[in-house]
């Protein structure tokens, strides 16, 4: 007899920020990126930061964000701009230290995940290897 599959309840999507989220978040940005006066004209920073949340949550490729976020592009040059003056890293301090259900976090105990393991390839040649014998043809 074949066993019944289960049923997974339907998650709410997570990458549309909340707008009680989104008044915490436009304060930093104010802060941290505020508009320039000259120059190019910015995308709307909501669906830019949903846009930004959907491809880091789906892994696909800047060039295939829905439309709903804006184009593409200019979604892509508001991450490297939010990276580049650190507005994330700020933004998920804020935020991790905001969260209820972590209750904050624990800075004194931290751990990090690695492997040793022999380079695939026998890894970089950085200097050439010398022949011991030479090769009679």
């Amino acid at each position: 007899m074949a066993r019944r599959r289960r049923t997974q309840p339907v998650l709410d999507t997570i990458w549309n920020v909340p707008d009680e989220l989104w008044e915490c978040v436009r304060m930093i940005l104010d802060d941290l990126d505020p508009p320039a006066a000259t120059g190019r004209h910015r995308i709307n920073p909501r669906p830019a930061l949903d846009g930004i949340i959907y491809r880091m949550r789906t892994g696909c490729q800047w060039n295939q964000l829905p439309k709903v976020f804006g184009d593409d592009s200019s979604v892509h040059r508001t991450f490297q701009r939010w990276e580049r003056l650190g507005v994330l890293d700020h933004l998920w301090a804020v935020l991790v230290e905001q969260c209820d259900e972590l209750r904050g976090v624990n800075w004194k105990w931290q751990s990090a995940d690695g492997a040793m393991s022999k380079a695939r390839f026998g890894g970089m040649m950085s200097v050439r290897t010398p022949q011991i014998v030479r090769k009679t043809g």
